[in-house]
């Protein structure tokens, strides 16, 4: 376990440290987006965490930010300039008219960065629990997941992150509508990881602007095929309900693994294949009954790597935070 840590040694001036919350601890979940068609709407909670244990630092002349990191990409993790987690928590707090007071934080990371796992969505909504928790704004798990879909710009991250499962959600006016299925499937969930990352921006850029109604009406029947599949545990219908015609066409160059393991969808065990989020990392659901060292085998001929990264887990709840650390 590789471990990092740092000090921004700006000193902040606090509230009276007598009225600073106690320490919080948030627990968040890795997501996959889109799950093929459902683009922008569906997203699934994945049972790798985001860990971040924090306090106020209530000593005189106490810098504002330190931060303890391990787990993967900890020398990331723990960066202080342009932190992801606190950077939205002193946004937040900034603009409810609170004060950001200095901050410790143990962080510990599974997720894997910029590979379309939803690392931004957790760290964002991490970002503003911190931010209510410390400010004490009052809001509950709905405002928070609001407030960091808006600063995310598109809500199925962090709702599955937010809520756990499969999570579907929708953005009107502002305001976040969002429902979860798929508690207790037992389907086996694979992510097959390639060297190189790839921004988000970047892929969102490869999209194009307009769709033919063939592609729209094509993607609406197998958006709402594949709700019904982890609402009814069928994964039976994963093969065709995990088919997409408005993205993964378009990001076929930049996602090298994609054009390989898409056609393992429907053999040996493996019920669907998707791009993970916007890539360019692969998702596929496995029957809980697979052998995964046979179907890791499989994935790693068909892309052409012996040595390609594939991690096993599971469907997994929403973020929790407790207090007593």
């Amino acid at each position: 376990m590789s471990e990092n840590a740092g000090r921004q040694d700006g000193q902040n001036p606090l509230p009276n440290p007598d009225a600073l919350p106690g320490p919080i601890r948030l627990v968040l979940p890795a997501t996959s987006a889109n799950l093929g068609p459902a683009f922008d709407s569906a997203g699934l909670a994945l049972g790798l965490t985001l860990t971040i244990d924090a306090e106020a630092a209530s000593a005189p002349g106490a810098p504002l930010l330190t931060i303890e990191a391990t787990g993967r990409n900890a020398d990331r993790c723990s960066r202080l300039n342009n932190n992801m987690i606190f950077e939205t928590c002193r946004d937040v707090l900034t603009r409810a008219g609170r004060p950001v007071a200095s901050l410790r934080l143990r962080i510990h990371n599974e997720i894997p960065l910029g590979m379309g796992c939803g690392s931004s969505a957790a760290a964002l909504l991490g970002g503003v629990m911190l931010a209510n928790h410390f400010g004490s704004l009052g809001w509950d798990l709905h405002a928070c997941m609001e407030d960091a879909c808006r600063r995310e710009g598109h809500p199925d991250n962090v709702a599955a992150c937010a809520l756990g499962y499969m999570t579907v959600s929708a953005v009107s006016e502002g305001a976040v509508t969002a429902a979860t299925c798929g508690q207790g499937l037992p389907w086996k969930l694979l992510l097959a990881l390639p060297s190189a990352s790839l921004p988000t921006e970047r892929a969102r850029a490869l999209l194009p602007a307009l769709y033919t109604r063939a592609d729209a009406v094509a993607n609406v029947q197998r958006a709402s095929l594949l709700v019904a599949a982890f609402a009814l545990g069928r994964g039976d219908l994963l093969r065709i309900a995990m088919q997409d015609r408005l993205h993964q066409p378009y990001r076929l160059e930049a996602c090298p693994l994609l054009p390989l393991l898409l056609p393992l969808a429907g053999v040996a065990g493996i019920l669907g294949v998707a791009l993970s989020g916007a890539g360019p990392g692969m998702l596929l659901v496995v029957e809980d009954s697979a052998g995964i060292c046979d179907i890791a085998a499989r994935i790693r001929h068909a892309a052409g790597d012996p040595g390609l990264e594939i991690i096993e887990t599971t469907i997994a709840p929403g973020a929790s935070q407790s207090f007593s650390l």
